[in-house]
């Protein structure tokens, strides 16, 4: 449904379906434009004053006699921001304004005027916790989207560099990027994908980048196992784009997804490209082994404890030579379900206690309930390999599958 010439019917309407009387930070403001009665609306906290006071400010000394017949000559030749389009449905009008942007409503004119000079809260682009580097950028994705967009711009400026915007979910409609190399991109791929987010049927994508890949690419539950590369940092984002790869990017998430992804591409890391050719793969090759050593070291040790005859003499210093208080496979179920406490224990563990809590979890586990009898010494050591070992990934969640 349209909007009106009237001014009074559009501000009933939005009145109501905004609850200005209701909503603090839902403004209504009545202005004038030159000779006729105006109002704006904004999200309190989503618009940049400076340039809003800019802009009521030129109105209201518009000259009477020159105030344009239409909505279009006003935002085409009277507002003085660039950033300027014209509405006329409810809805998107409705959306508009509750994405951040100003909507100017004047007397006669069945058109919005919609003025984007929103800005969001957001965090500096400092360096992503997880995905790190010894050697290169520093910088790092951040929640809001167009910070996310411009980093990518900012490392490849090429006119083929396309990026479309879709928006998902009945309530959040979430705003989403596809971003991709024209020429290089597989174009059966992309257009799965753009049919995959325009079929999209969800009231909100409450978890944003899981959200969006269950929907995207439903799978089976059973299976731990990463789908898509996941990464917070602008410069692997940018490398997978101009490999021909699809980057997916959400409003309120500091990371993008990739795809399509291999195995390979999910081991990568950056510091394998930062580093001279040699280095590069003696660190990936290294990362590589250890994913298999992580695999296969406790279950091809566990079962050469319940077969040590199997165990060559140059290798018998592995069998457990002391007594065996709990059978060695609940040792490393019990181990496993522990460090994983311990992992949840860490992350909602105020920073100033993390040190003296550790020091007491790694008595506690460690030397005590070894002494206690509850665990030998070389199950301790294989789990802790394993353990440590998790951490060689940059994917998190393939690292705990492993």
């Amino acid at each position: 449904m349209n909007i009106n010439s009237s001014l009074q019917e559009n501000m009933r309407f939005f009145n109501e379906q905004l609850a200005t009387d209701k909503n603090f930070d839902v403004i209504c403001k009545e202005i004038y434009s030159g000779s006729k009665k105006a109002c704006i609306y904004f999200i309190d906290g989503f618009t940049k004053d400076e340039i809003m006071e800019r802009i009521i400010a030129f109105l209201y000394q518009m000259p009477a006699d020159s105030t344009p017949q239409n909505a279009r000559d006003l935002a085409e030749k009277c507002i003085p921001y660039i950033e300027v389009d014209l509405l006329k449905e409810k809805e998107a009008i409705t959306t508009a304004i509750l994405s951040g942007a100003t909507c100017l409503f004047v007397e006669g004119y069945a058109q919005c005027i919609s003025i984007d000079c929103r800005t969001y809260p957001a965090r500096g682009v400092q360096e992503p916790e997880k995905d790190k580097v010894l050697r290169g950028s520093r910088d790092g994705f951040v929640e809001t989207l167009v910070f996310n967009t411009a980093l990518i711009r900012r490392r490849i400026r090429d006119p083929e560099l396309s990026m479309e915007m879709f928006s998902v979910g009945s309530s959040s409609k979430s705003d989403i990027v596809l971003c991709y190399m024209d020429g290089r991109v597989n174009a059966k791929c992309l257009e799965i994908v753009r049919e995959k987010l325009a079929n999209i049927r969800v009231d909100a994508l409450t978890m944003n980048q899981e959200s969006l890949a269950e929907c995207l690419f439903k799978r089976k539950w059973l299976n731990p196992f990463p789908k898509f590369k996941f990464t917070e940092r602008p410069d692997t984002t940018a490398a997978c784009v101009l490999e021909g790869k699809i980057a997916v990017i959400i409003d309120n998430s500091a990371a993008a997804m990739i795809l399509p992804t291999t195995f390979f591409d999910i081991m990568d890391q950056a510091d394998d490209y930062y580093f001279p050719p040699v280095t590069g793969t003696y660190l990936r090759m290294t990362r590589f082994l250890i994913t298999l050593l992580t695999v296969l070291i406790t279950p091809i040790w566990l079962l050469l404890m319940n077969n040590p005859q199997w165990v060559p003499e140059a290798y018998a210093f592995i069998v457990i030579k002391e007594p065996l208080n709990i059978p060695v496979i609940f040792q490393l179920l019990i181990l496993e379900l522990a460090i994983d406490g311990m992992k949840l224990a860490a992350v909602n563990t105020p920073n100033m206690l993390t040190t003296p809590l550790s020091i007491v979890a790694g008595l506690a586990i460690g030397e005590y309930s070894v002494q206690s009898g509850w665990f030998n010494p070389e199950t301790m050591l294989y789990m802790a390999f394993v353990v440590l070992a998790n951490y060689t990934q940059a994917n998190l969640e393939f690292g705990l599958c492993a």
